[in-house]
């Protein structure tokens, strides 16, 4: 296996996002609409969070445990912001950054994806599902 292949050649660069205008029912959406765990909210082209697939159910589960789910989950997710449910403190890496480093970032951080980031622009993102596409191919 090579050592320094840059992640730019496994990241996904087309990009499905999310604004800070957005709600979380257009983030469920999303989610549903193109099976997707990750969505990068974004000012611009600058990230300002991500929100996951997680975050949302946790808000979704946490409401709604003993109510009737789709109902709840609109009152739910209208009492929320993609703001207060994103993550804020986002870990980014380069397109230069190796595929050993993402990898390594990912299990020691215990995420799941990361934003891809040229000169403070949101270029892409890694999963770990692109990771393991990535391994099964070395083999």
């Amino acid at each position: 296996m090579r050592q320094r292949i840059p992640v730019s050649t496994i990241m996904t660069k087309n990009i499905i996002g999310l604004t800070r205008s957005d709600d979380l029912e257009r983030a469920e959406i999303l989610f549903n609409r193109y099976k997707i765990k990750h969505l990068p909210v974004v000012t611009g082209e600058v990230i300002i969070g991500m929100l996951s697939y997680t975050d949302l159910m946790r808000i979704s589960f946490a409401e709604s445990r003993d109510e009737v789910s789709n109902s709840v989950e609109s009152v739910v997710y209208n009492m929320f912001s993609i703001e207060q449910v994103m993550s804020k403190d986002v870990v980014a890496v380069t397109s230069e950054t190796t595929i050993k480093e993402v990898a390594q970032t990912l299990a020691d951080r215990e995420f799941h994806a990361l934003p891809v980031l040229e000169n403070g622009i949101l270029v892409g993102i890694v999963t770990t599902t692109d990771l393991l596409n990535y391994f099964i191919k070395q083999f």
